[in-house]
């Protein structure tokens, strides 16, 4: 059985999809499905079982495992930058993996879990996923924070060795509609233009960096879930790994990609970027990816434009956007 937390997200249920791909329905899906719509994310896809997330975590706790896990994908937590509440992320970010990793190592079961580069903070350190350069790291957030004291915690008990920790930078494509404010510009891009005729983009406050030309490594979900089919297939590869392109493209790059993947003109507008995120906003960030490409992984990376045109064209074009277990 293969265990994916946060089943029902954007990343974890594209794993999913992944899994049926390759012919896999044996899959347990650990969530909590709440209010929002992100259950739709689950209907196309094929599957055994459904579990809460408290249901599963007090199962493994007490070390048992009915299911016969052969590897738990574990991209359940509480993503968003702007939550507040630090006691919760402690709880459901930090603890939570935590407990599932003891377990994975006891039970001897294959576990990939999601880290982030919200890690990596302002990025004056840089974004080398190297041991050293994490135990320096400042994150700017509480979400980055719970994510770099599981890295760390790892480390500390010797599991870094028995497991991947998995720094994802600016992932965007199908499934991730309902995350609201947390959507990738990509999506919000395509119903901004398609209301408007135009995209509305932050102005810079930077020296170095002109209207819409501060950058980031924006990784299309597919490529993610590549990286992680390879770690399960790859079981003695462990360890923190950034997983982007290597690339950093600016915020005009992506209008391109979007207006021609939509067939219409580029029109842009900078607008004022609030005052409350001047001070935290990063300009750049790029996925030094040596150390994953040393590992074994030598699959290229899909292009900006590549991948807003299958997201824009194959699935935000369409009136069912979802993945779906026959596409």
């Amino acid at each position: 059985m293969y265990v994916v937390t946060g089943g029902a997200g954007f990343i974890g249920s594209a794993f999913i999809w992944k899994l049926n791909q390759m012919g896999i329905d044996r899959i347990l899906v650990v969530d909590e499905l709440g209010h929002d719509e992100k259950w739709k994310n689950l209907v196309g896809l094929r599957y055994e079982e459904y579990l809460h997330k408290d249901a599963f975590l007090e199962t493994v706790s007490a070390g048992r495992d009915p299911w016969g896990i052969r590897a738990l994908v574990h991209m359940g937590a509480c993503s968003s930058t702007t939550e507040s509440d630090a006691d919760f992320l402690m709880r459901n970010n930090l603890r939570y993996t935590q407990i599932l990793a003891g377990f994975c190592a006891e039970k001897r079961v294959r576990m990939v879990n999601a880290s982030s580069a919200a890690t990596y903070g302002d990025g004056n350190l840089g974004f080398s996923d190297d041991l050293e350069t994490m135990k320096r790291l400042r994150p700017l957030n509480m979400y980055g924070y719970s994510k770099q004291l599981f890295d760390l915690w790892a480390h500390r008990h010797g599991l870094l060795d028995r497991l991947a920790s998995l720094k994802f930078f600016n992932v965007y494509g199908p499934n991730e509609y309902h995350k609201a404010d947390m959507m990738s510009v990509i999506c919000k891009a395509h119903r901004q233009i398609g209301e408007t005729g135009r995209l509305r983009l932050f102005k810079s406050y930077h020296p170095d960096y002109g209207h819409g030309e501060s950058k980031r490594d924006f990784i299309y979900v597919k490529d993610c879930l590549e990286v992680m089919w390879w770690l399960l297939e790859n079981p003695r590869v462990n360890g923190v790994f950034n997983v982007g392109t290597g690339r950093a493209r600016s915020w005009n790059d992506l209008a391109a990609a979007v207006f021609g993947a939509m067939g219409k003109p580029v029109e842009v507008e900078y607008i004022e970027m609030p005052e409350a995120i001047r001070g935290k906003y990063q300009y750049f960030t790029e996925a030094p990816m040596g150390k994953l490409r040393t590992a074994g992984f030598d699959r290229e990376f899909t292009s900006l434009e590549d991948g807003a045109a299958d997201y824009v064209r194959n699935y935000l074009a369409q009136d069912d956007p979802y993945l779906d277990a026959l596409g």
